[in-house]
């Protein structure tokens, strides 16, 4: 069977989508314990970013499915000598099974990396989205509630990756209804934005998006939000940060929505992005959301292995 990447959730047709949730949703039950479909595996860590979550959820996830692990930080490979990304890829693939990469960059890397067709690769994050953000969080939301089908959230923040990610996963379940409020000139890429409407119309669902405070929806289910400084990125506006400001997360958002709980894919600021009477608070879920990027990334790597690569070194 051919390789299998996940660089876009483009990547995964729904039914595999459906699938890595699921996985995801059963190794954080403890039902999988004991499962070891890596062994004998062995899988890279690559990142050039910083990293807390997701180093350490596809480092620990990947041990504990029994492979071993070869980690590089930004400084290791020959790329900074010139070598190609093409030439590394190459390379990797004769003597890895898995390369998981954040580069926060152009995703024409992660291509790039997986051209040998011989290693899968795994997008940990790049500059236009991140995908095993939106597993986790999708992974979240059917632990949680039992089902991500007719959820309703309200995303508040910048058209990050995060969100990208989050508009192109959850437009591919039928119901959900996802209204984003963002910044003015910090919006959703149209293109992203009408893929994500299209999706939509085939699930029955909806993704709209404004760039005001006013008349938010009442009764969501999800109250989410990111931190304003996105890993990697920088303002175009010097004064970003009056411009963001009306879009703090606080107490306040739940005198619509009392039942609501609350996402975070962290870091988090406090008294920035989110006050800390939302983050530390009962609503809270966002640290067992942090504990599911692990789950997850068992999912995605499992995923990976059952297309029966193995054979690259």
């Amino acid at each position: 069977m051919p390789t299998r990447h996940l660089i876009t959730l483009n990547d995964l047709t729904d039914e595999d989508l459906r699938h890595i949730v699921a996985r995801g949703a059963h190794f954080a039950s403890g039902a999988g314990r004991d499962e070891r479909p890596l062994a004998g595996q062995v899988v890279g860590i690559y990142f050039r970013k910083t990293s807390t979550r997701t180093r350490t959820a596809f480092s620990s996830g990947a041990l504990r499915l029994g492979a071993q692990i070869v980690s590089y930080g930004p400084d290791d490979l020959q790329t900074n000598t010139g070598e190609t990304i093409e030439d590394t890829g190459r390379v990797m693939s004769r003597m890895l099974d898995m390369l998981v990469a954040r580069t926060a960059g152009d995703p024409a890397e992660m291509r790039a990396l997986a051209g040998d067709g011989r290693m899968s690769v795994v997008n940990a994050m790049s500059a236009d989205e991140h995908p095993t953000q939106a597993l986790t969080d999708l992974t979240t939301l059917q632990r949680h509630f039992g089902r991500i089908d007719g959820l309703r959230l309200l995303y508040i923040g910048e058209g990050n990756n995060t969100a990208v990610a989050l508009a192109l996963a959850l437009s591919r379940f039928s119901g959900v209804e996802l209204e984003l409020r963002t910044p003015p000139g910090y919006g959703l890429a149209p293109e992203v934005l009408e893929r994500a409407r299209v999706q939509a119309a085939r699930t029955g669902s909806s993704v709209v998006e404004h760039h005001h405070m006013d008349g938010l929806p009442q009764g969501v289910d999800v109250v989410y939000t990111t931190r304003w400084q996105t890993t990697g990125t920088s303002k175009p506006d010097a004064n970003w940060r009056e411009i963001f400001a009306p879009f703090q997360v606080t107490e306040a958002l739940w005198e619509n929505s009392p039942q609501a709980v609350f996402l975070h894919d962290l870091p988090a600021h406090r008294g920035e992005e989110v006050t800390a009477e939302v983050l530390d608070g009962h609503r809270s879920i966002a640290f067992d959301q942090a504990e599911n990027k692990m789950h997850s990334a068992m999912a995605v790597l499992e995923w990976c292995r059952a297309a029966g690569n193995g054979s690259g070194r």
